[in-house]
């Protein structure tokens, strides 16, 4: 499909990109190494079946929750036409 100046498969190029940022995105922020037995936010023991699904976790369900919630995406103008720049 072409875009007006852009070459056919450059509209897949910017789906591909997108994606694959999220995903990287998302790989970034998943806790690595030694998990802990209590949340850091709260004290409340984190249940075993958390810590053996998400090894490295520190925080308890409830706590990770709120900060997922505060996770800012980024907006990048991957379309290239001056009105979404402009939005």
């Amino acid at each position: 499909m072409a875009g007006g100046w852009t070459r056919d498969g450059a509209v897949l190029d910017q789906i591909h990109d997108t994606v694959l940022d999220g995903v990287l995105n998302a790989r970034a922020q998943m806790p690595v190494g030694e998990g802990a037995s209590e949340c850091v936010e709260c004290g409340e023991d984190i249940p075993e079946a958390r810590r053996r699904a998400m090894p490295g976790t520190t925080t308890c369900i409830h706590c990770q929750s709120g900060r997922d919630s505060r996770v800012v995406h980024s907006a990048i103008n991957r379309r290239g036409s001056k009105d979404s720049q402009l939005r």
